[in-house]
């Protein structure tokens, strides 16, 4: 019944998401169709607004589960429905194993878990050094992934996209799915560095779907370089993303 619920819930939100992101935008949906019918997958992808989560569920032909902030199941209502839209939650900028656990359950089951390894917002709409958590449940759960480029959310604000309605110069609001790759397992490699490097190769899968001025610290220059994040010390402002 639970699960029933959950799914109801979830495909009742998406439909009412997709209506509002064609009304108000020029949707724009590549490679749909590369997305595996079944079996566990992570979908991985730049973050540009708060919208994105919702926006890569609709665009996506199966059901997902995101990861997010702890912070926002913590908030009435809003938490609930997040868990019955069968969200899950990450204490950002630490190693959570409950967050890990929960992704790798979600996988084991052959669902799919959405997560932007980047751990909040870009500010400039560029890439920058992602997180390993990503990585991290798709080395252990020995699942593919797929990589997600978001374009255009990033000029997302409420009052900009009314207007833009009304002069009927809707934003061009573009998600590209890229190709199912495998990340490599490399059994006499340590497990830290392992996680470091398949880090940066999917999130250079990422790059290379998306414009140049987008690609941020996975663009030109970077080629041979292995970039990752590290976990600060302290968390940044629960407001950044």
């Amino acid at each position: 019944m639970k699960r029933f619920i959950s799914a109801a819930v979830f495909w009742a939100i998406t439909a009412f998401s997709r209506a509002v992101i064609f009304t108000f935008s020029r949707w724009e949906v590549v490679g749909a169709d590369r997305v595996p019918t079944e079996g566990g997958l992570v979908l991985v992808g730049n973050h540009l607004h708060l919208l994105d989560p919702p926006l890569v569920s609709a665009s996506c032909p199966r059901r997902t589960h995101p990861m997010g902030k702890r912070e926002l199941f913590e908030t009435p209502l809003v938490g609930w429905i997040l868990w019955v839209y069968g969200a899950f939650p990450v204490r950002r900028y630490s190693a959570d194993i409950g967050a890990l656990r929960a992704a790798r359950n979600h996988l084991r089951n052959g669902d799919v878990v959405l997560m932007f390894p980047e751990a909040t917002r870009s500010m400039d709409a560029k890439l920058h050094p992602a997180l390993p958590g990503a990585a991290m449940a798709a080395l252990l759960a020995r699942v593919p992934v797929v990589p997600v480029a978001i374009t255009g959310t990033e000029q997302v604000s409420i009052p900009s996209v009314f207007f833009r309605w009304i002069l009927r110069r809707r934003l061009h609001i573009r998600v590209e799915f890229g190709e199912p790759f495998a990340l490599p397992h490399s059994p006499g490699t340590a497990e830290a560095r392992h996680a470091e490097e398949s880090t940066d190769l999917m999130m250079r899968r990422v790059a290379e779907l998306l414009p140049e001025s987008y690609r941020g610290a996975y663009g030109a220059g970077s080629e041979g370089k292995l970039v990752f994040a590290r976990r600060p010390q302290q968390a940044a402002p629960d407001d950044e993303r």
